[in-house]
């Protein structure tokens, strides 16, 4: 049997790891005002980190037990809270991108969950680099700022997309 000491520091760390990838992501959606923040991204990616790890840690006692059902299980559960942010609006729609990094916060977590601390913050680094990123490249090229990402619609306030 393991050395329960090394379990508890290991579900520490995959908590800690968990915490910080989930708040850096909210942070930069807290920041912009979206609806899924910091409290919500944490929470996610401390979520999927949780269950993916437990399920792997699992000793049923059966040949059947599968950690790769609990990913899947955490897949479907996010999807169904990402389908709570999306909003249809008369001819736009919200809250694509809130419930698309939702999804991905989940599958931080689940790296981490499996143990994966550095592929989870390699994920981390390129989630923000997509979303400040691209929020940079809509503002500076002029072909991006086209149709439901119109920047002079946003600075107008006559959208309300989530970029």
């Amino acid at each position: 049997m393991a050395d329960p000491q090394i379990f508890q520091h290991h579900l520490l760390l995959q908590a800690f790891v968990a915490t910080l990838c989930g708040g850096l992501i909210g942070a930069e959606r807290q920041l912009r005002g979206k609806p899924a923040g910091l409290r919500t991204s944490i929470i996610v990616c401390l979520g999927a980190a949780t269950f993916v790890g437990l399920g792997e840690a699992a000793d049923l006692g059966v040949s059947t037990a599968d950690p790769a059902r609990v990913l899947g299980q955490v897949v479907v559960g996010v999807g169904f809270l990402g389908a709570g942010t999306i909003m249809n609006r008369g001819d736009s729609v919200t809250g694509l991108t809130s419930a698309a990094v939702l999804w991905m916060l989940a599958a931080i977590g689940s790296a981490i969950g499996l143990g994966r601390y550095a592929h989870g913050a390699l994920l981390t680094g390129w989630t923000l680099a997509t979303l400040v990123g691209i929020e940079f490249a809509e503002r500076h090229v002029a072909k991006l700022r086209q149709g439901a990402h119109s920047w002079e619609r946003i600075a107008n306030g006559t959208d309300d997309t989530d970029p």
